[in-house]
């Protein structure tokens, strides 16, 4: 393959793929959102050495890690959130062009994200995808209280979590996993990752890029539709 990119295999065709699962932070966007919250917090340094060591593998419960950072945010007022949105989110370089070309293709799109719904939510209309499941921040008195709450399918969307929501997809489409796409940069993927027809790591940590089929190194999520042939 070109320079940036490791496809092992053979070449992935469009045509053999009707579902792609994105991660959300520091893939479909450049940023980390529970860190940027942190940063506006002045908690930035203990919150971002967690999810570094949490992205690659070193803890490796994620319901873990997330209560530990979380925990550091109990009391910040609910407008931090809005701040990261206006002021700090950025999307990778190609997510609006793959998100195109995938639909234009007749690939629906999920994205699902151990991050936040005040993020997920926005990050999922803007790209136009299908379907989106996040973490939902509890809120009290217009501040963050350091929990998530209880959603109708969980309170923490951890690896085994994604990996079944992929799952849980493709039996609501009719597909069979190996149509999925899984696409991901940390250890919280590998899961469902492994569950997809096509895993691809986007500027991914080093145990990512060992286990998936498609790595993209180097530009932006749009070379995935360079690799995908007809």
């Amino acid at each position: 393959m070109s320079d940036g990119l490791l496809l092992r295999g053979a070449r992935p065709r469009m045509a053999d793929f009707r579902l792609a699962v994105f991660d959300m932070d520091s893939t479909l966007i450049a940023i980390e959102c529970i860190d940027e919250i942190a940063a506006l917090a002045g908690k930035g340094a203990e919150v971002a050495a967690i999810t570094e060591a949490a992205m690659r593998g070193e803890i490796t419960n994620f319901r873990e890690s997330l209560m530990r950072r979380l925990a550091l945010l109990e009391g910040q007022p609910v407008g931090v959130l809005d701040r990261v949105l206006h002021e700090r989110l950025r999307y990778n370089l190609g997510a609006e062009r793959l998100c195109t070309g995938l639909r234009a293709a007749g690939v629906r799109l999920a994205l699902v994200s151990g991050g936040f719904t005040h993020f997920a939510d926005r990050v999922a209309a803007h790209l136009g995808m299908d379907f989106a499941r996040a973490n939902q921040l509890e809120l009290r008195d217009g501040c963050l209280t350091g929990r998530v709450t209880m959603q109708d399918w969980g309170d923490v969307v951890d690896a085994e979590a994604k990996r079944s929501y992929l799952l849980a997809l493709c039996a609501e489409l009719g597909i069979k996993p190996e149509q999925a796409i899984a696409v991901g940069d940390g250890a919280n993927d590998l899961l469902m990752m492994e569950a997809a027809g096509l895993s691809v790591a986007f500027h991914a940590k080093p145990r990512v890029r060992e286990q998936a089929r498609l790595c993209i190194n180097e530009g932006g999520l749009d070379r995935l539709l360079d690799v995908l042939g007809d």
